[in-house]
């Protein structure tokens, strides 16, 4: 199957300055993805950055950079559909599929990759998305808050203080890999109506969102570097 890999990472970030080249267990944060997209049997990988130095780190770490993406694609409110189509235009490239590898997610391994790969072999599947078990966050225990008041929601668990273990299990997407044929692609989302579940643990599911996130990946990256 001829897949193409996208990897995002524009310049600007609000939260973390620079996002996708700082520093994480002394590499830039975009290292962690492209080595193992490159290991994959992903045909090509693009980056799609408006960033030159970003540019020029990705070129360094061995991914394609064929243009500079458009500034109003890399906007806070820009959509990742919408870069994923931009990039399938800029290079006129028509795969069987794409899959979508946010920097972000630096802990998913090549087994993580090949993994949804092998789930989209079936040709009833039209998309794969890495989720992570809620664990503790069980939509479940979530309350609102009225004047100061705690109320329970219409989907409040049957009993105060319900054992995790007797809730229904649940999971999140956790933004590590997103891979969909190209006509899911082109109507606009990755999801569609056959859509498979790749389950990950929480230890690979780290989203680098915020400065708390980026301090639990770097101590998650020293217990690595320790192994």
């Amino acid at each position: 199957m001829d897949i193409l890999g996208i990897v995002p990472a524009r310049g600007g970030s609000k939260g973390i300055p620079r996002k996708n080249i700082v520093d994480l267990g002394g590499r830039p944060l975009l290292a962690w993805t492209s080595e193992v997209a490159l290991l994959s049997s992903l045909k090509r990988i693009v980056l799609s950055t408006d960033d030159p130095e970003i540019a020029e780190i990705g070129r360094s770490l061995g991914l394609e950079v064929p243009f500079l993406r458009p500034t109003e694609l890399a906007a806070d409110c820009a959509r990742s559909i919408d870069v994923v189509t931009h990039t399938l235009d800029a290079i006129d490239a028509q795969p069987d599929a794409v899959m979508l590898l946010q920097p972000t997610s630096p802990f998913r391994t090549l087994e993580d990759i090949e993994g949804a790969v092998q789930l989209l072999d079936q040709p009833s599947i039209q998309s794969v998305i890495s989720v992570a078990p809620v664990g503790g966050h069980h939509p479940a225990r979530m309350k609102r808050i009225e004047n100061g008041w705690l109320r329970d929601p219409s989907f409040s668990e049957d009993i105060e203080g319900q054992p995790r273990q007797t809730l229904a299990p649940l999971y999140i997407k956790n933004g590590a890999v997103y891979l969909a044929r190209l006509a899911m692609l082109r109507q606009g989302t990755f999801q569609g109506q056959h859509c498979k579940a790749w389950c990950m643990p929480p230890e690979r599911s780290v989203n680098i969102d915020s400065p708390m996130d980026l301090l639990v990946a770097r101590a998650l990256a020293q217990g690595m570097e320790k192994k």
